[in-house]
């Protein structure tokens, strides 16, 4: 079955995509989350709109993205935590640790789920965590972890 993406789907493609997935993976998975219609004619029409609607939007903020991109680039976030034994942590730095910490030092709100931290972080140290701006643009964030004392 054809689908055409509506949202950005990890291992299949971004939003606007039109895919070819199992009928099942389709019908019961993506359809009905939102993730993905089906790709009809008037629907590849409407994301075509879209679409270009979304590139003159990303034209028109590009500069300021890449001077945020660049202030990103440069912020070392330091956050304290519980510590047990062998520098573990009683519980863990999550992604929205991290976006709270990021947006506090911009002065911006950062959306947690552009934080792109693959399991929460549990032990001290420093450690690069890459943070979506837009499409292309993901700089990497120092977060420092230290005990808390």
């Amino acid at each position: 079955m054809k689908v055409l993406l509506t949202q950005s789907v990890k291992n299949l493609g971004h939003a606007g995509d039109v895919r070819a997935v199992a009928d099942g993976y389709a019908r019961n998975y993506l359809i009905p989350r939102g993730f993905a219609t089906v790709a009809t004619a008037s629907a590849l029409r409407q994301a075509e709109v879209q679409h270009e609607i979304d590139l003159r939007r990303e034209r028109k903020f590009a500069a300021e993205n890449q001077s945020l991109a660049a202030r990103v680039g440069q912020i070392t976030v330091t956050l304290r935590a519980k510590v047990g034994s062998q520098n573990r942590l009683y519980g863990a730095i999550t992604a929205n640790d991290i976006a709270t910490a990021l947006g506090e030092k911009l002065g911006t709100a950062v959306d947690r789920r552009n934080v792109q931290l693959g399991e929460p972080i549990r032990h001290l140290g420093d450690h690069k965590v890459a943070v979506r701006i837009a499409r292309d643009l993901t700089p990497e964030v120092t977060v420092v972890v230290e005990a808390e004392s």
